[in-house]
């Protein structure tokens, strides 16, 4: 189980370097978009591959993100509640979210396999076949439903979830 954990640890962490890979590929299309307009050029499709950098960015951070924090929890219930009925809110809304994303991912997989077949691309000037940027959709959301799933088997089996709050986050209590 050990050698799971670390496998699933290293995972998250190393979607969520993948992710801030996606930001700086946008930073340095943007800037590279930039340069071709002022020197009088054209970079064709830029935009595109921004944007598809900027869904690579977000569906990858997913599963990091969640065990780092930085989702959006309301807490306000869960703290109110003794630890029995917490607990079974909180498998209640692990199971329901992991739920959501494992079929999200079972249908964003179909999407992209059709993309695939039918040899679908993009209608901007790159003409990108649109089953590569979708794939990153579908391993993200696969890693955030293993994620999700993760968490519900530690509340389930050890009372407590794995997620844990930034640093950031705790400079700013009152």
């Amino acid at each position: 189980m050990a050698a799971l954990r670390k496998f699933l640890d290293y995972l998250y962490i190393a979607a969520g370097a993948l992710a801030a890979i996606c930001l700086v590929a946008i930073l340095v299309l943007i800037v590279a978009q930039m340069v071709a307009r002022w020197s009088g050029g054209v970079f064709p499709g830029a935009a595109s591959y921004a944007g598809y950098a900027m869904a690579g960015a977000s569906f990858l951070a997913f599963a990091n993100a969640l065990n780092r924090g930085a989702h959006i929890r309301v807490s306000i219930l869960l703290n109110a509640l003794p630890a029995g009925p917490k607990r079974l809110l909180e498998v209640w809304c692990f199971a329901l979210a992991a739920a959501v994303a494992w079929y999200f991912t079972y249908y964003a997989y179909w999407f992209v396999y059709w993309s695939w077949k039918f040899k679908e691309v993009s209608q901007d000037q790159d003409a990108t076949a649109l089953w590569i940027p979708q794939s990153v959709m579908v391993v993200g959301g696969g890693l955030l439903a293993i994620a999700l799933t993760d968490n519900l088997l530690h509340v389930i089996f050890k009372g407590n979830h794995r997620i844990t709050r930034d640093t950031v986050d705790e400079g700013f209590e009152v």
